[in-house]
């Protein structure tokens, strides 16, 4: 299984000057052979010609610039790629209708700080010394430090294997290097941990704990009237600090989603169960959200959690399945008696059939896990993989 494990580069004047103009000459021919590749387009497809047909339209050029015949080959793949990207979004209709004809009727565009990969042949690791030696417009440039925790010294130490990207992110640099991480077996569960994910509690379990709820709820508020105050300014250095801002959340979120996700598969793989989660895909189109709640689920990337939980799970070895979420919090997992007026409010459930009442996040995440060990029970009976 793939993951990525950035570092923080600590170069030197010299190197940082070396390393700042080759990510910016890479980024700036990547963006003239994505000009090439959206004038040369199919008449009929519309769609970008293959990599190696693009490579022999800009490669020459691309190696006389300075960064060589490898980093040239790396940002003519860079492009083929992200239009790759923005094919596959149009497909699936991530993009539709205008954002689709504006992703399509224009070249892609890279920033002059945007990520570049380097393979083995263009930069190496010294582990040991926590240095690198990286291939730049003016030279190769050795003994680069790097700055990272031991916990991922160790992940590059045992599983680092592919190419690494340089980026820059507010004045810094930063290496993302991939990892190949090995994937336990998946192994049979003695039962399974409902999820219900929500907008005031991100996650609520079955067994009855509920993650981030009223401190989520006033740092959201702290965040959208500061969101508020900046766009009302509408200044260059409001706009800088809005985009400041904006990547501190997005870090907020990020840290948060991993400790629920690490919490509920510690959860599981302690006592051998597996994760049914509900399936939210296309959630915003199904159901009927007010203003607020179509902020909140704006401005929190639920999708994230699912991910996070997802390629935790894999390490460990727990198999998680994901179920269909209709009506979980207007159904009785008693008497399964299903109607809207069972959740009497946000918070509370009581069932107008037989009378059980409690937690409406919990009585959720109990359907849930009940439809989990369903579609569990289906999978293994068919022979099909859940």
């Amino acid at each position: 299984m793939k993951q990525v494990v950035v570092v923080k580069l600590v170069p030197d004047a010299g190197s940082r000057a070396a390393l700042a103009e080759t990510l910016s000459t890479c980024n700036t021919e990547a963006n003239r052979i994505a000009g090439v590749a959206f004038a040369h387009r199919g008449a009929v497809t519309g769609r970008v010609e293959r990599e190696y047909a693009l490579r022999g339209r800009v490669y020459a050029e691309a190696k006389g610039t300075g960064i060589g015949s490898q980093l040239a080959q790396l940002a003519v793949k860079k492009v083929r790629d992200a239009y790759t990207v923005v094919e596959a979004q149009v497909r699936s209709g991530m993009l539709r209708g205008a954002r689709a004809a504006k992703a399509l009727g224009k070249p892609v565009v890279f920033r002059s700080g945007a990520a570049q990969p380097f393979d083995d042949r263009c930069l190496s690791w010294n582990l040991d010394a926590r240095t690198v030696s990286v291939r730049t417009v003016v030279g190769r440039v050795r003994g680069i430090g790097f700055a990272c925790s031991k916990r991922d010294l160790a992940m590059l130490r045992a599983h680092r294997k592919g190419e690494s990207d340089l980026f820059e992110r507010g004045g810094e640099l930063y290496l993302a290097a991939t990892v190949e991480v090995p994937v336990a077996e998946e192994r049979e569960p003695v039962d399974f941990i409902g999820v219900d994910r929500g907008i005031v509690n991100l996650a609520t379990t079955s067994d009855g704990v509920n993650f981030q709820g009223q401190d989520l709820e006033r740092y959201r508020r702290r965040m959208a009237r500061a969101r508020a105050e900046l766009q009302a300014k509408a200044t260059k250095a409001a706009k800088k600090k809005l985009a400041q801002r904006s990547r501190r959340e997005s870090r907020h979120a990020a840290h948060v989603n991993h400790k629920i996700a690490k919490e509920i598969v510690s959860a599981a793989e302690r006592t051998g169960r597996g994760i049914a989660l509900e399936d939210l895909e296309g959630i915003r189109e199904r159901v009927r959200l007010t203003r607020s709640q179509r902020g909140r689920i704006s401005h929190w990337p639920f999708y994230q959690l699912a991910q996070h939980i997802g390629y935790k799970a894999r390490r460990a070895g727990v198999p998680v399945i994901a179920v269909d979420a209709r009506h979980t919090s207007q159904m009785c997992p008693l008497c399964h008696h299903t109607e809207r007026a069972n959740r009497r409010s946000r918070d509370e459930f009581c069932c107008r059939g037989c009378g059980l009442a409690g937690p409406a996040d919990v009585i959720a995440a109990v359907n849930v896990r009940r439809r989990g060990r369903m579609a569990w029970a289906v999978c293994q009976g068919s022979g099909r993989p859940a």
